[in-house]
């Protein structure tokens, strides 16, 4: 049986997806809306000669259509509440890429909302897809009781978006929900344990100062550390800079427990696990799997997210990737920013809205 699909956003993301989806045989993407004309000529093109789909300048239109089934959203972070309404409105599956929203407010919201909608609603944190990383979750109980989480991800600045909404912190939730709710989600999975209070110092030394958009400053961070700490007494770390550009690995992540480590990179066709006991470490194949047709700009990743997407579509199961993930990612973050601008801890439970 086909999949129809309408993808709702059709910048840059949202024609990563439609590139995926091209590459999957029972899929058909049948419309596409985005309110920017020069979106919509990028998502015909990204449909090529493999997709038709009716295109809308507004999603309601879309989601008028009885003939979607499931719906990517890939819209700007602060429509997320908004357009999840509409689809609630409706039966249709979801597909909605990170962050889950930009307040806490709003995740709340959505996971209400969730709980009560009959299609399925995916939270798209690919990241726990790419070959290094899937490897690395594998094994983690190989490293006994795990206590340290490390993640350093050195890039490039954010990338230049339709209406430039990506520098201001009132449209993306701030660097650490835009970009880091992937790395505050692995931890999540990767420490058996619930984050309870987050330490950040970070700023903007670097990216945007030069720009201006209706003669304002950007006001996102391109650089940051985070500490999470946990119930059990584990911690994580992320170590951020976004003007590393050229660098030889982009990611780099190393779990910790009382008998082992497992180290990977990204990208990466190998982790490397450690015995403490033996004092010994050897490196693991992990390549791209070879179901993937799209390698697209997150190592595989998207392509594999589609197909247990799709998976769990055929069998009714519930998603791999929930609401309540991607709230708690968006809670760290939160807490993360509110940390840097107060200069001291930050308990979840002090972020606005955490324990409603």
């Amino acid at each position: 049986m086909t999949t129809r699909f309408g993808i709702i956003g059709t910048g840059m993301m949202g024609c990563e997806h439609i590139r995926n989806l091209a590459q999957i045989d029972a899929v058909d993407v049948v419309a596409i809306a985005d309110p920017h004309e020069g979106s919509r000529q990028a998502a015909r093109k990204a449909c090529a000669d493999r997709f038709s789909p009716h295109c809308y300048k507004h999603y309601d239109d879309l989601l008028a259509r009885d003939d979607v089934d499931a719906v990517v959203i890939a819209t700007p972070n602060y429509t997320h509440h908004s357009v999840m309404a509409a689809v609630f409105q409706t039966d249709k599956h979801v597909l909605l890429e990170k962050p889950l929203a930009t307040t806490m407010a709003d995740c709340n919201a959505l996971v209400a909302q969730a709980q009560r909608h009959r299609g399925l609603v995916w939270v798209a944190l690919e990241y726990r897809y790419m070959a290094p990383i899937a490897k690395t979750l594998e094994l983690l109980p190989q490293l006994g009781a795990i206590q340290m989480c490390a993640i350093r991800e050195h890039r490039f600045p954010f990338l230049h978006k339709v209406g430039a909404w990506n520098r201001f912190n009132r449209y993306s939730g701030g660097t650490l929900v835009e970009k880091c709710c992937h790395f505050f989600d692995l931890m999540n999975l990767m420490v058996p344990s619930t984050p309870r209070r987050v330490m950040a110092s970070g700023g903007q030394n670097v990216n945007h100062l030069q720009e201006r958009y209706d003669g304002e400053v950007p006001d996102i961070l391109d650089n940051a550390y985070v500490i999470v700490e946990y119930e059990g007494g584990q911690r994580a770390m992320l170590d951020l800079c976004m003007f590393a550009e050229g660098g030889r690995q982009e990611q780099h992540i190393v779990v910790t427990g009382d008998r082992g480590q497992v180290e990977a990179t990204v990208p990466g066709t190998e982790v490397f696990l450690s015995d403490r006991a033996a004092r010994t470490h050897h490196a693991i194949p992990a390549p791209l799997s070879p179901q993937v047709r799209e390698v697209g700009f997150h190592h595989g990743a998207s392509y594999l997210e589609h197909l247990a997407f799709l998976e769990a579509l055929e069998r009714g199961a519930p998603a791999r990737v929930t609401v309540e993930d991607g709230r708690l990612a968006v809670a760290i973050g939160l807490a993360a920013q509110q940390s840097i601008a107060s200069g001291r801890p930050v308990n979840l439970s002090e972020v606005e809205g955490f324990l409603a």
